[in-house]
């Protein structure tokens, strides 16, 4: 028998397992009254319409969490309203439902945990931005092993001390960790800590979810 490569599969939560919220643009049209189309910038869908999305991937002085308050921020003022980034969040997340998680992820971790593997979550902001209760209404979340949440400490992805706390949480050796993440920084920062780490192509989240399970070799 082959002997398993992995022990643990360990994900981010926002944009890999959770919709990011470009991906939702037109659930915030709606809730705030703006015509289709308001939101024109996109993110990891399109880098192109993103300047400040590409600085903040590229890690110029700007971490995920304060490029979403800049955009809540601006929605707000678009809308004609004062936006928090707890605010805007709940606009698009709220009511917690299952379609807000990718059905992939739901199916790989499911495959995942069937072939023995652990699964559990390294995220930097989940509480951050959406609360413990809204939390516990997340069926997908429920089914994990673990949830390691950096804004408890914040100590974020990709700061080292964030992927020791991981390791020592899934009680896993690193090499033997597959880590995937959407932002690439992150993903070097687990590498560097001794994981095998990946990224996931918001843009292409089907294909993504496949080269998992086609890494882990699941049936």
């Amino acid at each position: 028998m082959k002997q398993q490569s992995y022990d643990v599969l360990l994900l981010d939560f926002g944009g890999v397992c959770l919709l990011n919220p470009v991906e939702l643009h037109h659930v915030t049209e709606k809730r705030l009254r703006l015509p289709p189309g308001t939101l024109k910038w996109m993110g990891p869908l399109d880098p192109r319409t993103d300047p400040a999305w590409q600085a903040m991937v590229a890690g110029k002085g700007m971490t995920e969490r304060e490029y979403w308050a800049e955009r809540a921020a601006e929605v707000g003022k678009l809308a004609g309203i004062e936006l928090s980034l707890t605010a805007y969040m709940r606009l698009m997340y709220e009511p917690a439902r299952s379609e807000l998680v990718r059905p992939e992820a739901a199916a790989v971790a499911d495959r995942a945990r069937a072939a023995g593997l652990g699964v559990s979550i390294l995220s930097n902001d989940l509480r951050a931005f959406h609360g413990p209760q809204w939390e516990r209404s997340i069926k997908f979340l429920q089914g994990v092993d673990h949830i390691i949440d950096c804004s408890e400490t914040n100590i974020l992805k990709p700061d080292p001390r964030a992927y020791e706390r991981a390791i020592t949480t899934v009680s896993a050796p690193p090499e033997r960790v597959l880590f995937v993440d959407d932002q690439p920084r992150n993903v070097e920062g687990a590498i560097d800590a001794g994981l095998d780490g990946r990224w996931f192509d918001i843009a292409n989240a089907t294909q993504s979810w496949y080269d998992i399970a086609s890494t882990l070799e699941l049936k």
